[in-house]
């Protein structure tokens, strides 16, 4: 066992303090001690391994690159990429039949795609599906459960399927479905039946949860619902991945967006960033009490169009807010009051059509 006196050398020495700058604390503290023979029987501090690094969580907990899928002639899906962050929500925006859905079952290891690779927190969803289907949570458009099971009974056989042991109740607490607990699937409501589906893609609780077009059909209070939810999921650190024709529910969840059309993604970024890159002009639209000349209107900052109708003006304009101050401006210099004034933004609507040709559901 090492003496009190060799002990403190040698963490002096860790302190980086020189021999005769601990002795000479020695010394002061009232130790007569021979700095030679403090120099030989003092302990060597190992130099301690490094120590591994603790690994780094990946910021991309998704990677696609040039996925394909034909079938026969026809191209499902037509050299698809892009990249997933963890723990955002990321949407993938298009019209039925433009390939979201095959590219969403590709990467879940659900259908092998002709060519191309994804892969889940660095595991490829071909060569290891077992392994990627161990750490995602799955909720397609249309879910088949077993007959004659209760709500619990199915999350618990689900769980045993990943050798899991879960708290039904607790699932179906987050999905708000307590009540619903010994009640078959068959009993549930359209929206209930949704939020069941995520709790079962809830239990082996996934990396990444996949939704493929979560409300479709259902009414406006259960797609806020389940809205909710999603957003109540993600905010705990679960990546999510979606799929829908909703505008406003792509606007509305995620954090970016890629829209696809025809097979391909034809535009990818946050809803701002699509917005300002592919929307158009925002438009103010007013009646004037007295009449208006139309160079006071195209003088305003950020207009690119005005378009008027006797009283009733709509202009067109890049930078709205610059637009509105001066719009008043020129209300009080030119003598003339503004009625009813209405502002609309461009919308994702604006931008597939602007992208694509076509309103999304064409």
């Amino acid at each position: 066992m090492n003496s009190p006196l060799t002990t403190y050398l040698a963490e002096a020495q860790k302190a980086g303090l020189s021999l005769s700058q601990a002795a000479q604390a020695l010394e002061q503290s009232g130790w007569t001690i021979d700095l030679v023979a403090a120099q030989l029987h003092a302990p060597q501090a190992p130099v301690a391994p490094l120590a591994p690094s603790a690994p780094v969580a990946d910021a991309l907990v998704i990677r696609v690159n040039n996925l394909v899928k034909r079938y026969g002639t026809f191209t499902a899906v037509d050299g698809v990429s892009f990249e997933v962050r963890r723990g955002e929500v990321f949407g993938i925006l298009g019209p039925n039949g433009a390939g979201n859905t095959t590219t969403l079952e590709m990467i879940e290891g659900l259908r092998l795609p002709t060519q191309g690779t994804a892969l889940i927190n660095g595991i490829d969803v071909v060569s290891r599906p077992h392994e990627v289907k161990a750490i995602i949570g799955v909720q397609p458009q249309a879910s088949a459960f077993f007959e004659g099971l209760t709500l619990r009974e199915t999350l618990e056989l689900f769980a045993a399927l990943y050798d899991r042991s879960v708290d039904p109740l607790a699932l179906l607490a987050e999905v708000q479905l307590t009540e619903k607990a010994d009640a078959q699937v068959k009993e549930l409501s359209g929206g209930q039946k949704q939020r069941f589906s995520i709790a079962v893609g809830l239990v082996n609780e996934p990396l990444v949860l996949f939704l493929d077009e979560p409300t479709t059909g259902l009414d406006p209070q259960a797609r806020r619902n389940l809205w909710d939810l999603v957003r109540q999921i993600n905010a705990r650190g679960t990546t999510v991945v979606l799929t829908t024709h909703y505008m406003d529910e792509a606007e509305a969840l995620c954090d970016r967006i890629a829209v696809m059309d025809a097979a391909r993604i034809v535009a990818l970024d946050t809803t701002e960033r699509l917005l300002a890159d592919h929307g158009g002009d925002a438009a103010i639209e007013f009646s004037a009490s007295t009449p208006v000349h139309a160079h006071v209107l195209s003088s305003l900052a950020g207009v690119t169009n005005v378009a008027s109708e006797g009283m009733a003006h709509t202009i067109r304009t890049a930078d709205p807010k610059q637009t509105l101050d001066q719009l008043f401006g020129a209300g009080r210099t030119h003598g003339f009051n503004i009625e009813g004034l209405a502002f609309k933004r461009a919308t994702l609507e604006d931008v597939f059509l602007k992208l694509t040709g076509h309103a999304l559901r064409d």
